[in-house]
């Protein structure tokens, strides 16, 4: 380190930011970065440079740098490992005093990891994998304003996947027909209607007409059912202003929820999450505009990190895929968002695309959403993968039911409660899905109509976002 105080330009690994020998802290914040180097580039070196340009570090040696505990600020890369099947492509192991980060702000977190360091050009790609946020710095956080447990007991729905449906067409449609479309699918048997990402107070509709419209047909399905019913009433807007005074009208007109979009940006979220908590109103965050940079694997930030965001930030539901839906999805990749929404300790796993062990402390889980082309006749399939703490979401799979769209929420939750009950008989629920959901048709024509119209429907597409190693089979 005699070299340090150089002049000039001296490597990162040089400088400090790479310390093969360096143990993390409890208190260390960890991330695990895939890392592409230009050619002539070490892996050790781009691991040092993410962790200089994440932290402390620019491009040349600053004599300010002496003015500061400059050690204790750097962050450490202290690992590297060849990626599997990956020729050129690491992950980068960084630890990061907590004294970095601001309490309790996403937005300075964000900054500070994922800021200028993905442009960097020694790296023709990067991409955050995984971070470990460790419990000192989770209680700065005030996580889901109600959770999964509150969540159910605002409902009085237990031991079963809540069902939504996303009213279509999404954009288009006048405010009274928006509604009598939200009361025909929550007469028929599901618990949630939502508004899409896009549907916030165009000219066609604006937002108040929405808004009274839905909730009398949110009334008028409760007064039928003797069930507590709601609608995502979109809040999103130009303006934090503007979503407040939408967020404060709905609450006025009896919502129990209120839907964000993830474009509204990190500090928006964390501000309706206040809100939220204050006001007693469940939050559904869509996570509209993630595949732009979550999708690839060379490139970008894995959902499971944002998925770890959005529960400090503090949203009760978050879209979280759907293995067997029209949208991305790996059975493997998703099992590994799910755990990390909803689970209180969550154990490192490759197999599951994640790196490190993560300790929620006592935050509340995140109840996930799974949309996006799933139909009645995938229920086993759906309820092996996602669980039950779970808001299964059919859109088109409700609204485009032959029968219409009451028959269309008849029939999921038909099969919803045919496959819980054998569930819960102790059968092969997977294996004999089919069996049972034929069963259940004979004594409902919109399930059997249902099963008519999409059974054969697949989505067979590889998923382009997969972990790095598979499951190995272990000796009996």
């Amino acid at each position: 380190m005699a070299d340090r105080w150089s002049a000039g330009v001296i490597p990162y690994a040089e400088m400090g930011y790479w310390q093969p020998d360096y143990v993390p802290t409890d208190t260390d914040g960890l991330g695990a970065f895939r890392i592409t180097p230009q050619d002539g580039v070490p892996p050790e070196e781009a691991g040092a440079a993410v962790a200089g340009e994440s932290s402390t570090a620019t491009w040349t040696v600053v004599w300010t740098d002496r003015l500061t505990n400059h050690e204790h600020y750097q962050a450490k890369c202290y690992k590297v490992d060849a990626v599997p099947n990956a020729p050129g492509q690491w992950i980068a192991w960084i630890a990061y005093e907590l004294d970095l980060f601001e309490e309790g702000s996403i937005a300075n977190l964000t900054s500070s990891i994922i800021g200028n360091v993905f442009g960097f050009k020694a790296l023709k790609a990067l991409r955050l994998e995984d971070m470990r946020i460790p419990v000192a710095y989770l209680t700065t956080f005030d996580g889901p304003p109600h959770g999964i447990v509150m969540e159910r007991e605002y409902l009085g729905k237990y031991g079963r996947p809540l069902l939504g449906a996303t009213t279509k067409p999404k954009l288009g449609l006048s405010a009274r027909n928006y509604g009598r479309v939200v009361y025909e699918a929550l007469r028929g048997g599901l618990d949630f209607t939502k508004d899409d990402e896009n549907i916030n107070s165009q000219p066609f509709m604006r937002w108040r007409d929405r808004y009274l419209f839905c909730m009398e047909a949110v009334n008028r399905a409760q007064a039928a059912t003797g069930e507590v019913k709601g609608h995502y009433l979109n809040v999103t807007a130009g303006t934090m202003e503007d979503m407040y005074s939408r967020a404060e009208f709905a609450k006025q007109i009896g919502s129990v929820i209120v839907m964000i979009d993830l474009t509204v940006g990190y500090t928006a979220i964390q501000s309706m999450s206040k809100w939220a908590r204050r006001n007693g109103v469940i939050l559904h965050l869509h996570r509209a505009g993630h595949g732009t940079y979550t999708r690839q694997k060379s490139h970008g930030v894995s959902f499971r990190v944002i998925a770890k965001w959005m529960r400090m930030a503090g949203v009760d539901h978050i879209h979280a895929g759907t293995v067997v839906g029209k949208l991305e999805g790996d059975p493997n990749t998703t099992a590994g968002f799910y755990d990390t929404l909803r689970k209180g300790y969550v154990h490192a796993d490759p197999v599951k695309g994640l790196y490190f062990d993560q300790d929620w402390g006592s935050m509340p889980g995140v109840m996930p959403v799974a949309s996006g082309g799933i139909h009645a006749g995938q229920m086993g399939q759906l309820l092996d993968y996602l669980g039950e703490d779970v808001v299964l979401q059919f859109g088109g799979g409700t609204i485009g039911h032959p029968m219409g769209i009451s028959a269309g929420a008849e029939a999921n939750r038909v099969a919803t409660e045919a496959m819980i009950k054998a569930r819960n008989e102790g059968k092969d629920f997977l294996k004999e899905s089919q069996d049972i959901l034929r069963a259940a048709a004979k004594h409902s024509r919109a399930l059997d109509v249902a099963l008519s119209t999409w059974g054969d429907i697949t989505f067979d597409y590889e998923s382009t976002d997969v972990p790095d190693v598979v499951a190995t089979p272990t000796a009996t």
